[in-house]
């Protein structure tokens, strides 16, 4: 996974109003990953993990929810 992957699924996810709800619903990290596969993109639950707070903010808009978590 690349960075830009990841960046390029969050834009998505902003722009796409579908899948934002399908992201909010995911039920943790592989869930979420699992949607950014179904959208297209080479991301993995490690790679969302691997993101501070500060980059799910910055890349998301501080509107990206993981499990219990809303970033």
């Amino acid at each position: 996974m690349s960075a830009e992957q990841l960046a390029a699924f969050f834009e998505k996810v902003k722009a796409d109003p579908v899948l934002e709800e399908k992201l909010k619903a995911a039920a943790g990290l592989d869930a979420a990953a699992a949607v950014a596969k179904e959208a297209g993109f080479a991301v993995d639950a490690a790679d969302l993990m691997g993101m501070s707070d500060e980059q799910v903010t910055d890349v998301a808009g501080g509107h990206v929810r993981y499990g219990h978590a809303i970033y």
